[in-house]
C-alpha cells in the first residue's frame, strides 16, 4: 500500500517509521519536501521524502500528522484534487499552549475532523489515534490490558480499511471501537487536555484507556 504521512514531526515520523517497517510504500511530506527531519527519516528508514502534494498525489492512502491547527492548510497544501476518494486518517488534536495554558482549538461544537471533512468533501475521513502517544499508536504492547482506540468517520469502508491497518500495528479489532461519524472527533479531541493532566501525574506517556461495560 502506498502512504503519504504528512508531518515531520515525532509523530509523523513515527507512523511513517512502522510503515515501512511492515512494508509499505510511505513518502514523507512537509511544506517544502526537503525539510532536515525528512531527510534524516528517509536515511533511516529508507522510505521518501517530498512535498505534501508529491507526497499525496503517489498515496492510496493519506495520513495526517500535523498540528490540528495547521492540519487544514496542509491539506490545502496537498491539493483536493490529491485527496479525492482516498481514505484521510487524521491523528492530529488542535492543540496549543497559551499563556502557559492548554488551550483547544476549535473544541465542543466543532473539530478537526469535521474541518477536514467539510473542506474536502470527496475524502473519507477517519479520525483516530489521537488519544494515545505516537510510541503507543504503533506499540500498543508498551502499556498492559485490553485499552482501546476509537473510529470515527462517514464512511464505513474507510473505516473498516482503517481498522485493519491499526490491526497491523497491533490492535486487535474488537479493541477498536467505532463512535459513528465524523461528529465523534469533538469527543476524542476534547480528552487531550485530560492526557497531558494524567501524564504529568503518571511522569510518562505510555497509558491508555480501558474500558469496562455491563453485560
Amino acid at each position: 500500500m502506498r502512504y503519504a504521512v504528512l508531518g515531520t514531526g515525532e509523530v509523523g515520523r513515527t507512523l511513517g517509521g512502522k510503515l515501512v517497517a511492515l512494508g509499505h510504500e510511505v513518502t514523507l511530506g512537509s511544506r517544502t519536501g526537503d525539510s532536515p527531519a525528512a531527510l534524516e527519516w528517509v536515511r533511516e528508514t529508507g522510505g521518501g521524502a517530498g512535498t505534501f502534494a508529491q507526497a499525496a498525489a503517489a498515496a492510496e492512502v493519506v495520513v495526517n500528522a500535523v498540528g490540528g491547527r495547521v492540519a487544514l492548510a496542509a491539506l490545502e497544501a496537498a491539493g483536493a484534487e490529491h485527496l479525492a476518494g482516498k481514505v484521510v486518517v487524521d491523528v492530529s488534536n488542535p492543540l496549543a499552549f497559551e499563556d502557559g495554558r492548554v488551550r483547544l482549538d476549535p473544541v465542543e461544537a466543532d473539530s478537526v475532523g469535521e474541518q477536514l471533512q467539510r473542506a474536502f468533501p470527496h475524502a473519507r475521513v477517519v479520525k483516530t489515534l489521537n488519544t494515545v502517544n505516537c510510541q503507543v499508536m504503533v506499540d500498543p504492547a508498551r502499556v498492559p490490558g485490553e485499552h482501546v482506540l476509537f473510529v470515527c468517520g462517514a464512511d464505513a469502508d474507510a473505516k473498516a480499511q482503517v481498522t485493519a491497518l491499526l490491526g497491523e500495528f497491533g490492535w486487535p479489532a474488537e479493541r477498536v471501537l467505532d463512535l459513528g461519524g465524523i461528529e465523534g472527533s469533538r469527543a476524542v479531541e476534547m480528552w487531550l487536555p485530560l492526557w497531558l493532566t494524567l501524564m504529568q501525574r503518571f511522569g510518562h506517556p505510555d497509558f491508555n484507556l480501558e474500558l469496562r461495560r455491563a453485560r
